[in-house]
């Protein structure tokens, strides 16, 4: 085990989450960036207390963003560490993750939770920042009109994170009960037939599916922007002429940095409690997954005991 100046190890006491990309990675159907090395043990989004590293951390809850780098290849030159040419992925490529024992990270990776956000609630941390990570790559003015498609837990925090940017948005998906958490917090939703199509400058695919890609890309206007926020289980047909005519712009989004999230949750911008489908101890594993795996499920954790 790595320790000290490496890697901090991690003792779990308290939020695992059964993720999509866990129940894809361990059914073979996730993508990973190189699919001939070693998926470890999974779980990538958790909220734990680090047991061994820099004395600032002992004994501190924390969640850890789970691209661990290299530092020296070029894209960590280039300060972009999520594209490291020789990175191991927290539970998903040659590291193991929070379903073991113990984890490792980096001592950088970490950062500590703020007293006043629930554990529950952190457990969210690795989504949210994902989420922020598309207004890093692209700008987003006021006037703006911003389409989010899907309603998942996904959609729905890419969506909360785009209101607070004060844009014309409109959240599209298919179940009125998931639509009401937004339209709660004020946000204008609908579903497939209440878009104007080409009429929106950025759309936020978050679905993963080929009808979701298509009801994005109709809503863009010309030289509009389609952001890919989910990754997609089988290869995607689309119709790429129009792509080209239109001059679209086609982004790939994918992790985030931890900090801006953390301030979101610590602030309380973001709402997450809707989002949590079900609560099961460690001894109940088999059946969190089996649950995380019923159709419409958003979030569910796994609470570890210290024993």
């Amino acid at each position: 085990m790595l320790i000290l100046g490496t890697s901090s190890p991690v003792k779990l006491t308290w939020g695992v989450h059964v993720s999509h990309t866990s129940l894809r990675v361990g059914c073979g159907s996730y993508s990973s960036p190189d699919p001939t090395k070693d998926k470890g043990i999974l779980g990538h989004e958790f909220v734990g207390v680090v047991e061994d590293g820099p004395e600032h951390l002992i004994n501190q809850r924390v969640v850890g963003e789970i691209n661990a780098s290299c530092g020296h290849c070029r894209f960590c030159l280039r300060g972009e560490p999520t594209h490291c040419e020789n990175r191991t992925v927290l539970g998903i490529v040659n590291r193991n993750g929070a379903f073991a024992d113990y984890l490792s990270l980096p001592s950088e990776n970490l950062y500590p939770v703020a007293d006043n956000i629930p554990t529950e609630v952190a457990t969210f941390t690795e989504p949210i920042a994902a989420a922020l990570e598309i207004q890093t790559q692209v700008k987003v003015h006021s006037d703006d009109r911003v389409l989010v498609v899907g309603d998942g837990k996904l959609g729905q925090l890419v969506a909360q994170t785009f209101f607070l940017t004060g844009c014309d948005l409109l959240a599209v998906g298919r179940h009125r009960e998931k639509l009401a958490n937004l339209s709660a917090r004020g946000i204008k939703t609908g579903f497939a037939e209440d878009i104007q199509q080409r009429t929106f400058d950025i759309a936020v695919e978050c679905t993963g599916n080929a009808a979701g890609f298509a009801i994005a890309q109709s809503a863009l206007r010309p030289r509009g922007t389609l952001v890919l926020k989910s990754t997609y289980a089988g290869n995607l047909s689309l119709d790429a002429s129009s792509i080209v005519v239109d001059e679209i712009t086609l982004i790939g989004s994918r992790c985030g940095r931890f900090a801006p999230a953390l301030e979101l949750l610590a602030a309380e911008k973001i709402d997450v409690q809707p989002l949590i489908d079900a609560c099961y101890p460690l001894s109940e594993g088999i059946s969190a997954f089996e649950r995380a795996q019923m159709k419409g499920t958003q979030k569910v954790l796994i609470e570890v005991s210290e024993g």
